[in-house]
């Protein structure tokens, strides 16, 4: 807390018969101003300021914001709390108890490596969709989760007991964005009798999903959060801030889902990268919080670091709908008053905050949307979807590419001709279940209504029961070939389904209770039937996946499965009646009756009017309170576990999910200095859109992988392997899934889809990870080419951790997303872009050259270059010379490079020897 205050902002604030410590903005002229998140940030440094990392000048930077500069000033924003995900998650609790003996090996107190700030773990990614489709789903998919994560669970109660501040929410709870805006988030953080704005940084970065409460948040790496947690500030640049002014209502037959679909379209279509998004005006008073929370939610997938709503009536009334004390909501409206973070355009003397940019959005004009096949910005009308997934089948099937040339003439070049429902094939299958039917192209595979973006929302969730009831009034039934699943988000929602009676006919139509956790939307959507699997396999079919979440990219949700879709919830039931993506839901019939007449998706979509009567008569506060009662408790499988005692964990050598981590292996009390790269190979040259999960492990372990043999040889069953997510705590499975992900495309190997590259060295194709072993034990640096958007997707800390395990240096691109290039840098791996304008290909690099970076070495000297020298020598001596951008942006993330990375610096500083 501050220890300077230069502008006399330290008073109190009395609420009821509270009184509170708060570090009042008005003591600055200028801040009133800003933006609702700036003024944030400038509440932030007042309280942090310290007359050294934070200063006076900080304040005056934010006060006297230039609206039009680009940003240039770093600032030190000091998160109120972190929160994680278990795929994430059980990295940093890794990390921390390796730290706590490195401390010791420094001379340092290892009772000092612990979170000092609250800290806390909501365990929803590890549940699998093995068992769907039955009644008895929920209970299988636990008990297998809980065979399969036995050590990790027991490791992770280890350090609820070890580490101070720290929290787990238990299995089978719900997912952590849903638990944090219904249960974590505090509107307004009270500790040693100070009041400030709730904050966090999150391992996810779906984090966003808080925004919508005007908690300002976004997802960080597992590295970042950890020294978060340890009290190290994150270092940013004071951002350019979005205005984005929402008018007019939703129209009735359009969803929530479709409004994010369209914002994340004309947010990505802008470029908003490492902006802030901000909501305003007075039509923001007619968004419902569980809309704004999905709009915060996909955040990541437009692009930005936040996307808030201010905070207002809207806010205190979910706050008290969600069992918050009546305490807490009078503190959130006067705090929020006191401070000029109120939001009501209608009041006398409301100035509207200046922004950098300004968007506006009339959600009259919004359309029933999905997006894909592989992309969560690539929006298609839902009236136009069959023709676009016509268009888009010949890329995943290409033996349909072919077209005789009178029809390929009368089209241009650039508008190919859509190929016809008849150029596709069906193949019979009988499935385990002794059903029989065809499979084809565009088929859906897997519909699932999953993710915290959709299963927070009432309107959407309650839609989709409702249309489940009407279409099994009707009579309709999903195809037999759709794996069709619910993952809600939290056991709120079951409840609400149960108060309103609506359970039944979801059952019904195939979507029984499967769990409650982060499941399709993050790969772990289970095997499909394995004859359908075997179909699918053999003839190279390309079927879809329907889902309600928030990540549809290439190879994540099912390697049987080629195109995948998002879609509202009530869309993913539709679609699981159609059982094809060649559909027209406006003119093909989804069933018929029993004398004949068609049925159509207009004939079973419920009225807006029915949905909220069926909130308003199934949901209230007392639901929260219930389910939120004991949530730190868990149920007997939680409370029965064993659980190691001790605040230094004793590592078991034979473990396949929890290994002692190498980061600090040989590591002395001063960094080493830094050094150019000198004689690089290339480890992989990769083009545009290059996701952290292409890059990231991630989804099932396959026999024949790396990870597969290093688990075999370690006596792992195949049945036993588990996820990449479930092991991110054993360095050794994940290095050897890093750059593996079956839809990757190296282009050192063309033609070749996977963790596949050239060794260099040798001539021969071989995995990405024996390349890397080849290459280390040869004393040679690696680099990484890459194209545009580099490591866009989720904080996958595994992305960075794992690159650099693999030997790669540097990794240079078009551009970067932000939180990987973060996170790059946090492992001591530098990121540089190619001159503007170029790329590997206009430099006519092929990736088979040695690299040389030259000028690394300044940062020795606390200079940060602008640009470093870059000599790729190809084989027969023809030398290509560039400029490389240096994307090391801030004075602190320098120092965490110095060092080898954040996690190196933070020991240091805590073990005061930095």
């Amino acid at each position: 807390m501050s220890t300077v205050d230069s502008f006399g902002s330290r008073g109190t604030l009395e609420v009821g018969d509270a009184s509170y410590e708060v570090y009042r903005l008005a003591a600055v002229p200028g801040l009133e101003r800003l933006p609702f998140s700036l003024k944030v940030l400038a509440e932030n440094l007042l309280r942090t300021e310290d007359g050294a990392n934070i200063t006076a000048d900080h304040i005056r930077a934010l006060a006297s914001w230039d609206p039009d500069a680009q940003p240039d000033t770093e600032i030190q924003f000091t998160p109120a709390r972190v929160i994680m995900q278990d795929f994430t998650g059980v990295p940093c609790v890794v990390d921390l108890a390796t730290m706590r003996e490195a401390v010791a090996e420094l001379g340092g107190d290892p009772e000092r490596i612990n979170p000092l700030a609250p800290a806390e773990m909501v365990i929803d990614h590890s549940v699998q969709i093995d068992v769907a489709g039955r009644a008895d789903a929920f209970e299988r998919n636990v008990e297998l989760e809980y065979q399969r994560n036995r050590e990790r669970y027991q490791f992770l109660r280890w350090g609820q007991t070890a580490f101070d501040d720290f929290k787990v929410v238990p299995p089978g709870t719900g997912i952590v964005h849903q638990v944090n805006i219904e249960y974590l988030a505090r509107g307004v953080m009270v500790r040693d009798g100070k009041a400030y704005p709730d904050t966090c940084v999150g391992t996810d970065s779906h984090t966003t999903m808080v925004n919508g409460l005007g908690v300002l948040g976004w997802g960080v790496g597992g590295i970042e959060a950890e020294a978060a947690m340890l009290g190290q500030p994150v270092s940013m640049l004071i951002p350019r801030v979005v205005g984005f002014k929402l008018t007019g209502n939703i129209p009735a037959g359009v969803t929530a889902t479709d409004v994010v679909l369209t914002i994340t379209q004309k947010l990505r279509q802008h470029g908003v990268v490492g902006k802030f998004v901000e909501f305003y005006g007075e039509g923001v008073a007619a968004v419902p919080l569980a809309n704004r929370a999905t709009i915060g939610n996909m955040s990541p997938e437009f692009g930005s670091t936040v996307a808030i709503f201010p905070i207002d009536g809207v806010t205190i009334d979910y706050l008290r709908l969600t069992a918050r004390s009546q305490e807490q909501l009078e503190l959130v409206e006067a705090y929020a008053k006191e401070q000029g973070l109120w939001l009501d355009p209608t009041a006398d003397g409301y100035t509207e905050p200046v922004f950098s940019e300004y968007l506006e959005l009339d959600l009259s004009t919004v359309v029933p949307s999905i997006a894909g096949p592989k992309r969560p910005q690539d929006r298609i009308e839902l009236s136009k979807a069959k023709e676009q997934f016509q268009r888009d089948l010949p890329t995943y099937a290409p033996e349909l590419n072919q077209v005789d040339e009178a029809e390929r003439e009368s089209f241009p070049a650039s508008d190919s001709p859509a190929i016809s429902s008849s150029a596709t094939r069906t193949f019979s299958v009988t499935d385990s279940e002794g059903r029989s039917f065809e499979l084809f192209h565009g088929a859906v595979a897997i519909a699932s209504i999953t993710s915290c973006t959709n299963t927070s929302n009432p309107s959407v969730m309650l839609a989709a029961a409702l249309l489940a009831k009407n279409a099994v009034e009707k009579g309709l039934v999903a195809k037999p070939w759709v794996k069709t699943s619910m993952a809600p988000g939290s056991q709120v929602v079951t409840n609400y389904y149960e108060k309103a009676g609506l359970w039944p006919y979801l059952e019904k139509l195939g979507f029984h209770l499967v769990g409650y956790g982060c499941a399709t939307c993050i790969g772990n959507s289970g095997p499909l039937d394995e004859k359908v699997s075997a179909v699918v396999q053999e003839h190279d079919l390309a079927v879809a996946a329907v889902l309600s979440g928030n990540r549809n990219f290439e190879g994540r949700i099912n390697p049987d499965v080629k195109m995948n879709y998002l879609a509202s919830p009530p869309l993913v039931i539709a679609y699981a009646l159609a059982g094809t993506m060649d559909f027209d839901f406006d003119s093909d019939p989804l069933g018929r009756t029993e004398d004949g007449h068609p049925i159509f998706l207009k004939d079973i979509w419920p009225a807006p009017e029915q949905v909220q009567a069926t909130i308003d008569a199934s949901i209230d506060r007392k639901m929260f309170e219930d389910d939120y009662a004991d949530v730190f408790s868990g149920d007997e499988r939680w409370r029965g576990l064993d659980t190691p005692e001790g605040n230094v964990f004793s590592w078991d050598p034979e473990s396949t999910y929890v290994r002692k981590p190498p980061y600090f292996e040989g590591m002395g009390a001063t960094p080493e200095p830094v050094t150019d790269i000198t004689g690089a190979r290339v480890l992989a040259k990769l083009g545009d859109s290059v996701t952290t999960d292409h890059i990231s492990p991630a989804g099932s372990i396959k026999p024949d992988s790396p990870a597969g043999v290093y688990l075999a040889e370690h006596g792992v069953e195949r049945r036993d392997f588990n996820s990449y997510g479930s092991r991110r705590g054993n360095h050794e499975v994940m290095i050897r899934g890093t750059f593996a992900n079956i839809r990757l495309r190296n282009q050192l190997v063309p033609g070749v889809e996977g963790g596949f590259t050239k060794n260099l060295l040798t001539g021969e194709d071989t995995t990405i990870y024996d390349a890397s072993v080849a290459y280390q034990a040869a004393g040679v640096p690696l680099v990484v080419l890459g194209g545009k958007e580099y490591g866009s997707g989720s904080s996958r800390d595994w992305a960075a951790k794992g690159t650099r395990l693999l030997g790669v240096r540097a990794v240079i691109t078009e551009s970067f997303e932000r939180i990987h290039r973060s996170n790059l840098i946090g492992m001591g791996v530098l990121p540089l872009q190619f001159p503007e304008g170029e790329s590997a290909d206009s430099l006519g690099l092929d990736g088979t050259e040695t690299f040389d970076i030259a000028g690394v070495t300044a940062l020795n000297d606390g200079v940060t270059p602008r640009t470093v020298k870059v000599t790729a020598t190809k084989a027969d001596g023809t030398v290509v010379e560039f400029d490389a951008v240096v994307r090391i942006d801030t004075p602190g993330e320098a120092d965490y490079y110095r060092n080898g990375g954040i996690l190196q610096y933070v020991l240091r500083q805590v073990a005061g020897v930095a």
